[in-house]
């Protein structure tokens, strides 16, 4: 098939996709980050079905997803009047973000527009935003022109898709779910995301790639982390991803501090005979005399920070349907190029386990 065939089929899939969000369908797509279960962000009863095939509250906000807009020949794109439709106000701060990092790995939270539904913040009156850069959800943006609300394409709690196979792994039955493939999310981990919302200081709610200092950097613009700014009695404005239990693997899975994989063993004396321990590639692999009964199988791992994240859901969900009886990870290096994979990573390994309920409740 030539390079034009293919352009001109994946156009017309595109197109196809299109008319399925304007339909109140739900359609998956790969961005940067992860794929996402994406619905009209005009639509109630689109945004509903959302939340009931992702099994998802629905006191969780979504983030809308938006077009750049064409650059055509002016050297700095003008994102106010795409965001004019969805956001009170644009601080300078707000536009140095977006001119700096959209479309990109970044998601912003800004008090809404009135027109806003409910449905999609949660009840609350700020909106979360972002541009995402991978080519078919930017074409896909495009021909449907309007806002595109697209949580990650899996079941709650559980984790995040990095390919067109697992999504269609995580909603085998539903039959109406169309998946666009894109191949393999670059990025890996969702997100970062900024608040905005406050007015007068930027607000780390959730890290990713896109870090405080990188931020600086290139922006000049101070990120707080929350604690720096809220009381204890004052309460976050909710995020995707941000519950204690999250992106987890149904097999148990903890973290190791480096080279204490045996005492990490000994905190689970009912630990089966099978473990999967994923070691850095800049290591030598470990001993494991101590436990003559216990079949490990080392799994490498990158050391370096970016592609660790993007390949850290494709090694859970591997491992996950190997029938481990647990699996052990490194503690992630301290700095903060590791934050995003350091949150996930504890966030899934207390959600991990048959039966995530028991942590909820806990």
């Amino acid at each position: 098939m030539s390079s034009d065939s293919t352009a001109l089929q994946s156009s017309v899939v595109i197109n196809e996709a299109v008319q399925s969000l304007r339909d109140g369908g739900l359609v998956a797509f790969p961005t940067e980050t992860v794929y996402g279960l994406g619905a009209d962000a005009k639509n109630p009863e689109a945004i509903k079905k959302i939340f009931s095939t992702k099994g998802r509250p629905s006191n969780h906000p979504l983030i809308v997803h938006l077009a750049a807009p064409d650059r055509f020949d002016q050297a700095q794109v003008d994102w106010v009047p795409v965001l004019a439709p969805w956001v009170r106000d644009l601080s300078e701060d707000a536009l140095k973000l977006i001119n700096a990092f959209w479309p990109g790995p970044l998601t912003l939270v800004f008090k809404k527009d009135k027109s806003v539904l409910n449905e999609l913040t949660g009840g609350q009156d700020t909106v979360a935003i972002r541009a995402p850069a991978h080519p078919i959800a930017q074409e896909l943006l495009r021909k449907f022109k309007g806002g595109v609300v697209a949580p990650s394409a899996n079941r709650f709690g559980k984790v995040s898709p990095t390919s067109a196979a697992d999504v269609r792994h995580e909603f085998e039955g539903v039959l109406d779910l169309m998946v666009l493939d894109g191949g393999d999310c670059e990025v890996g981990i969702e997100s970062t995301i900024i608040d905005l919302s406050s007015g007068d200081r930027a607000i780390l709610l959730r890290p990713g790639v896109i870090t405080p200092s990188v931020i600086l950097a290139k922006t000049g613009i101070r990120v707080y982390q929350p604690g720096e700014v809220f009381s204890e009695t004052e309460l976050l404005p909710k995020v995707s991803g941000s519950l204690k239990a999250h992106y987890a693997p149904t097999t148990p899975l903890r973290l190791y501090a480096s080279g204490r994989v045996l005492d990490a063993l000994s905190e689970f004396p009912d630990t089966k005979s099978r473990v999967a321990v994923a070691v850095w590639d800049s290591e030598s692999s470990l001993s494991h005399d101590g436990y003559p009964l216990v079949h490990f199988e080392e799994v490498v791992i990158p050391s370096d920070s970016a592609t660790f994240a993007s390949r850290l859901y494709r090694s859970l969900r591997d491992l996950d349907q190997q029938d481990w009886d647990l699996i052990l990870f490194p503690e992630p290096p301290v700095g903060e190029e590791w934050d995003g994979v350091r949150d996930r990573l504890q966030r899934a390994c207390f959600g991990s386990g048959p039966s995530s309920s028991n942590h909820v409740s806990n």
